[in-house]
């Protein structure tokens, strides 16, 4: 289900979004300096991305998840998953290698049954994290609107306008 649910999300863009200069799963190199023995990037792991979107100077990656519980429990305290958070803030930050703030990253939850439904937005470091829950026990009308909605919000752009 996890699969189906990060390719709805980008085919959605792609269909929908069509303004987009990219709409695609792609691969975030590392930020290595030159002095980095070549021979030792293979130890690294591959930075592949579920949605990477982009409109003129700005970046938007999507890492979409699918899980039974959006949120992990410590110390009987609701706390985003720090795997998840620390992943997309790797991605924007070896993308944004130059420092520049254009690059935003997106953890996409499929809602649960769970009480707590994330919807928030951090900036750290210079670039914007955020974190949201898509509802896709919904009307699709109301699906597309939340995606819609995510579009707008990082590149100011409704896709009715354009299209």
């Amino acid at each position: 289900m996890h699969r189906l649910f990060e390719k709805f999300v980008l085919e959605y863009f792609k269909r929908h979004h069509t303004y987009l200069t990219e709409a695609r799963a792609a691969q975030v190199k590392w930020n290595l300096s030159p002095e980095t023995e070549q021979g030792m990037i293979r130890f690294l792991p591959v930075m592949q991305t579920d949605v990477f979107l982009r409109y003129r100077e700005k970046i938007l990656i999507i890492d979409t998840k699918y899980y039974g519980h959006t949120m992990q429990r410590r110390y009987e305290k609701a706390t985003l998953h720090s795997d998840n958070m620390y992943q997309i803030f790797t991605y924007v930050k070896n993308q944004d290698a130059a420092g520049t703030g254009n690059v935003s990253g997106m953890l996409l939850y499929a809602r649960t049954e769970e009480a707590v439904a994330p919807d928030c937005s951090f900036v750290m470091g210079g670039n914007r994290i955020g974190v949201k829950t898509l509802d896709l026990n919904k009307d699709f009308s109301l699906i597309a609107a939340q995606l819609d909605g995510i579009a707008e919000e990082y590149f100011g752009l409704v896709a009715e306008k354009l299209q």
